[in-house]
């Protein structure tokens, strides 16, 4: 008996290698030969085949030949996003010229520490410790490995960190001319048309003083008002992140829309578009610039202490809703609008509407229970002074929301409460306003737009909590701009995932994905005398994910 390989193309297109155990035998006279066994894919078995081999007969005795493993390191992530990375074009937009001994090369550097913020996210000091887990090959396949010192309360070695602080300082110089790529990458591979791009704005904070001009103090998505930040614009078109912005953190969001429109037109030459974002972006110059240059918007309009917003509710009050889909109980009403050519959509969300009435019932009556024992109080003649009455009265007002439910006056030493402001509030309550000039654009069209910008919100999640966007360390503005670049295109890498996983029918997300492949190992052993490799086949959902992206060639 003896071992034959074969190799077969699969249902999904990739071929792969099979191991048989073929027998010889005699019949009448003549040699044939038999099939006794498939015993699976080459690759699967390479481990095991000097043992099967040894079993026909064919090699040393195991006895003389003892299999020692001797370092297993994690593969499968890395594997895949190295086949992610290369999809995008990335190593031919990175390519630069290398001669003999000059080290890794820009494109090889950046990778790692792309992967590592998409993997394990930490500062460059905890990239060692990831390169001592995972097997990070170069572009030779050679693993890349840290440089510790003997002994200090700092054990990385400064020229281990060194090179990857100059890839920080490299990459921000090449931002521009690689996210054009990228688009035009994502442009051919999915046809991506950016008729609508989407665009919002987060925060990040520093800790510490972070470079000056750039860290401002300003209004904090992230609850920390007592630390600097910067703001980062993120544009989406189809899903796709296809380009992002760093401003100080003190700078007004509606400030952003015109540099981010005319780097649109100038960079990736969209003549026409149809601007969407949220209320923050909404002024007068912005809907102007965009009028004037010919696109078009979709903006949502802040609810309150809007007149006008608050009589299109009226009037969506008395007109014809109709539903935004056969699932939900969402609706939508489109009413005049203020000026000629406006249109304005009311949409009223049931979920928004059931968590809105909810917490207004919750904050009404732990505010009416503490003004009604503070007026207890003045009648007792405990507080007199106005200014202590107002002061207290504004501490419970900013304690539940009470400024949205109650007005309040002081007559006679008494303390005078009206409700009346609720019932604005009931009329606000689950509804968002959109507006928009565009003239073919449905009512479900334009509440389905808009609704894509929480795309540009789970990036937002995605980029701040997964990938460790906050808080920020460094004190470079330059480097502050790489750190954000490095988690944006780690971001794409995982958006890129998550779309395959997607189109695979795969049912579990881009996280999960990660997890698992975490399975599939690189083990380093000898036999006897001779050094040999193999990659272990990890779990179930690995083996599926390596499938849907078409995944054969495992080796580094």
């Amino acid at each position: 008996m003896f071992l034959r390989t074969l190799r077969l193309r699969r249902k999904d297109g990739s071929e792969a290698e099979y191991v048989r155990l073929v027998e010889s035998y005699r019949e009448k006279g003549k040699v044939k030969q038999r099939i006794v066994a498939t015993l699976g894919r080459k690759d699967l078995l390479a481990p095991h085949l000097d043992r099967l081999a040894e079993l026909l007969g064919r090699s040393a005795p195991a006895s003389r030949r003892a299999l020692e493993p001797q370092e297993s390191t994690v593969w499968g992530p890395t594997l895949v996003a190295r086949h992610l990375w290369k999809e995008l074009g990335m190593e031919e937009l990175l390519e630069e010229k290398r001669g003999k001994g000059k080290g890794l090369s820009l494109a090889e550097r950046a990778f790692v520490l792309v992967v590592n913020r998409l993997l394990s996210p930490g500062s460059e000091h905890a990239l060692a410790q990831w390169l001592e887990t995972d097997y990070v090959p170069d572009g030779r396949g050679e693993r890349i490995r840290p440089v510790w010192k003997q002994n200090g309360r700092v054990r990385v070695d400064p020229r281990f960190l060194w090179p990857w602080y100059r890839t920080l300082d490299e990459l921000i110089g090449q931002k521009e001319r690689i996210e054009e790529g990228l688009f035009a990458r994502l442009r051919d591979l999915f046809s991506l048309k950016p008729e609508m791009v989407f665009y919002d704005l987060t925060s990040s904070y520093f800790e510490g003083e972070g470079p000056e001009g750039l860290a401002q103090y300003g209004y904090s998505r992230d609850q920390r008002e007592g630390n600097r930040q910067i703001l980062l614009g993120v544009v989406m078109a189809n899903g796709w992140p296809i380009a992002h912005h760093v401003f100080r953190g003190n700078r007004h969001d509606s400030e952003t829309v015109l540099p981010i429109v005319a780097d649109l037109e100038k960079r990736f030459g969209l003549r026409r578009i149809v601007f969407v974002g949220d209320r923050g972006m909404v002024s007068t110059a912005n809907l102007g610039f965009l009028w004037s240059q010919g696109h078009g918007f979709l903006f949502g309009l802040r609810r309150r202490r809007s007149p006008e917003v608050l009589e299109y509710v009226r009037k969506a009050q008395s007109g014809s809703w109709q539903p935004c889909s056969p699932e939900e109980k969402d609706r939508v009403c489109e009413v005049e609008g203020a000026l000629p050519g406006q249109r304005i959509f009311v949409v009223e969300s049931a979920e928004r509407l059931a968590y809105e009435q909810a917490m207004r019932e919750r904050d009404v009556t732990k505010t009416r229970e503490e003004l009604g024992k503070l007026a207890k109080r003045i009648e007792k003649g405990e507080l007199r002074n106005r200014e202590e009455i107002g002061s207290s009265v504004a501490r419970i007002l900013s304690l539940h929301r009470g400024h949205r439910y109650f007005r309040w006056s002081l007559r006679a030493g008494k303390l005078q409460v009206s409700e009346e402001p609720v019932e604005t509030e009931k009329l606000l309550e689950g509804k968002y306003v959109i507006l928009t000039e565009e003239k073919d654009l449905s009512p479900l069209e334009a509440v389905r737009a808009y609704k894509e910008l929480s795309e540009v919100e789970r990036a937002f999640r995605k980029l701040k909590d997964v990938l460790e966007l906050r808080p920020i360390y460094h004190h470079n503005p330059k480097r502050v701009r790489a750190h954000v670049f490095v988690a944006a295109l780690a971001f794409l890498l995982d958006r890129l995932l998550e779309k395959k996983l997607k189109a695979a029918n795969l049912p579990f997300s881009s996280e999960q994905a990660w997890a698992a492949l975490r399975t599939i190992h690189l083990v380093d052993f000898s036999f006897g005398s001779e050094k040999r490799r193999g990659v272990t086949a990890g779990n179930h959902q690995a083996r599926q994910i390596l499938s849907a992206l078409r995944i054969s060639a495992r080796e580094p």
